[in-house]
């Protein structure tokens, strides 16, 4: 049996940072797109004026774009169902919310925002869950079409159904069904003549013939509002899925700003550009956010293609996911093994140089096999590597002096260290390491204390990676220059 191909869509607002939540659902769109041979759209939910932050449309495109979640139709490229910033859709939400009162499913609300507070205090002072009390419901169309010519503001409200149930069928949830009674009039235009999301986003997905509507968890709550918006165009709904929600590390409640920022403070984010900037991969990003709410196997590595020939909406789970940072970093330094060295090198280059480093490319590499296996993200090359890039190193004098040694016995191990070496004709591991043994062996001294302040000397540092294997890759007189500045620090000591 064939499959339709779908066409998913993400539709974020450009309020802030694009966020993992934002992220998970593209993928999932992406994925199902793919899948079927079917289309994936951006699709800008601006009409929020007082809450857009500048700048913030461009980074959910670029974010999209570092993901490797390419959209086939958007803002930037085009497509026959645009315009795909809302926006720019005024008047196409205005002839559907006209539409809708004159099919009698709506009607113009005139009361002034302070009427609302008034009622919603009133409300609650009582007890009650706030909600609209239906004034303007109960006005003749005459009335209500007298005062709109007569140019009083009003907003459009949906007229909610007070007596029965909805029924709303969830993909992951089954049906869900809630009394209309406990529904609410909601506003779908605004006195401005943009629409809320629920009338946006309705009309939207159907003009642009969306098949799959995936979203957070949090639009549940009006779920039946939108079933009923759908319902009262005469529409075919789209596939309704509504994905698990993120829970913070502890697995007690969503993610906070107090947890984002101590996140942050340990070398972590929910912030796609902040992922790229702290040396996430997307490969790594999208591996793990994939499995937070799919229903595999959490510790399956698996590239872009590889989700695409096993994702299917079915396999998707409601139970929430608590996110685990550690995982992250599992799912990361994996995809980082797999990089061939050419693409792994490729994606080291910037974080050198944005260090101010000068990245010589045969170096690079020839560094690559040795600190691959070290890196957990991509910026942990600066601590691994930059040694072979800087021309001096600066060793700390505590880091020279040998273990159970003081300066004046260990400047007698590096300027024998340093004979040994300068009577070699080039530095490699198989000409350096069997005379520098044959030294700790007569001297009595044990190979930490000769190897280690060699190590220092030469790398600057404590920790490296291989040490002769790195010492070739520096080269000999850069190497020899690097023990003779040691030897004099040394001497001051």
């Amino acid at each position: 049996m064939s499959i339709k191909p779908a066409r998913t869509r993400i539709a974020p607002s450009p309020t802030g940072h694009m966020h993992l939540g934002t992220a998970r659902v593209a993928l999932y769109d992406y994925l199902l797109a793919k899948k079927t041979g079917g289309q994936f759209i951006l699709r800008i939910e601006d009409t929020d004026l007082k809450r857009t932050v500048p700048g913030a449309e461009q980074e959910i495109m670029d974010g999209l774009r570092w993901l490797g979640l390419q959209y086939d139709e958007g803002p930037d490229v085009g497509g026959k169902y645009g315009p795909y910033r809302q926006t720019e859709r005024r008047e196409i939400y205005q002839a559907h919310a006209k539409i809708l009162v004159e099919k009698g499913h709506a009607y113009p609300c005139f009361c002034t925002p302070d009427r609302l507070e008034k009622m919603r205090q009133d409300q609650m002072k009582r007890k009650e869950n706030p909600h609209y009390d239906g004034t303007c419901r109960k006005l003749s169309p005459d009335e209500a079409a007298r005062r709109v010519a007569n140019g009083e503001p009003y907003t459009i409200r949906f007229k909610m159904p007070y007596e029965g149930v909805t029924v709303a069928h969830d993909h992951l949830r089954g049906d869900i069904t809630t009394e209309n009674k406990q529904l609410n009039d909601y506003v779908l235009l605004k006195t401005d003549g943009l629409p809320t999301y629920h009338l946006a986003a309705i009309v939207d997905d159907h003009e642009m013939e969306i098949t799959h509507v995936m979203r957070g968890s949090e639009w549940l709550g009006t779920f039946p509002l939108h079933v009923n918006i759908v319902r009262a165009f005469g529409w075919d709904e789209p596939v309704w899925i509504h994905l698990s929600v993120f829970l913070k590390p502890s697995g007690k409640g969503k993610m906070s700003k107090r947890e984002a920022a101590q996140a942050m403070k340990d070398g972590y984010s929910i912030f796609i550009k902040d992922m790229q900037e702290l040396g996430f991969t997307p490969e790594g990003v999208l591996n793990w956010s994939a499995l937070m709410g799919w229903g595999v196997s959490e510790d399956d590595v698996m590239t872009v293609s590889q989700m695409v020939d096993r994702f299917t909406i079915d396999s998707l789970t409601p139970s929430p996911a608590a996110i685990n940072f550690q995982k992250l970093d599992h799912f990361n330094a994996t995809h980082i093994r797999l990089f061939t060295t050419e693409d792994l090198a490729a994606r080291l280059k910037p974080y050198f140089t944005r260090e101010g480093l000068n990245v010589n490319d045969e170096v690079l590499l020839k560094m690559i096999p040795l600190i691959r296996e070290r890196l957990v993200t991509l910026d942990d090359c600066i601590s691994f590597g930059a040694f072979f890039f800087r021309e001096n190193v600066a060793p700390n004098l505590e880091d020279l002096i040998a273990k159970g040694l003081d300066a004046k016995q260990t400047v007698e191990i590096a300027r024998r260290v340093y004979q040994i070496l300068a009577a070699q004709p080039d530095i490699s591991h198989e000409r350096c390491e069997p005379p520098l043994r044959a030294y700790v062996e007569e001297s009595g001294l044990n190979v930490n204390q000769v190897f280690g302040f060699l190590r220092v000397a030469t790398t600057g540092q404590k920790v490296s990676p291989p040490l002769f294997e790195s010492m070739e890759i520096i080269g000999r007189e850069t190497c020899l220059r690097r023990i003779q500045n040691a030897i004099a620090m040394l001497e001051k000591a």
